[in-house]
């Protein structure tokens, strides 16, 4: 029997300790990079809006942000709801994504060497219906 989602960990493991690997030697680590990149793409979020989208439990967040703060990449400002901040990204992150994305780009590059562009598009399409298939689970007491 195919245990996908033990496969899916492991794929995702080793591929968070090679990003890891790159990106050491930028000052930065594979956690640290899914925030950035997220920020970079969707513009300033909340922690909790961080979290959901990265399905990261919220203590996680906020001990990754307070160190991307001390980095000085991320600030984080009083939203709208006082309760709740925005995490902003700073110029010196916007400085330093295209270094780290060349470096991530890198390792992507091998991990679909020798894989045909029709195989990724079908990958693709499977792991996006298995994401759908997990949402569409209700949790359970």
């Amino acid at each position: 029997m195919d245990r996908y989602g033990h496969k899916i960990n492991q794929a995702a493991r080793k591929f968070a300790k090679k990003t890891n690997e790159q990106l050491s030697c930028l000052g930065l680590y594979s956690s640290q990079w899914a925030i950035i990149f997220c920020l970079h793409n969707r513009g300033p979020l909340t922690q909790i809006e961080i979290g959901c989208y990265l399905n990261v439990e919220a203590p996680t967040i906020t001990r990754t942000v307070a160190r991307l703060e001390e980095l000085g990449y991320v600030v984080r400002e009083a939203g709208e709801d006082k309760r709740e901040r925005k995490v902003f990204l700073t110029p010196k992150a916007a400085e330093m994504i295209p270094l780290w994305q060349k470096e991530v780009d890198r390792l992507e590059a091998v991990v679909v060497q020798d894989i045909e562009e029709h195989d990724l598009a079908v990958f693709q399409r499977v792991l996006q219906q298995m994401m759908k298939n997990l949402d569409s689970l209700q949790r359970t007491e």
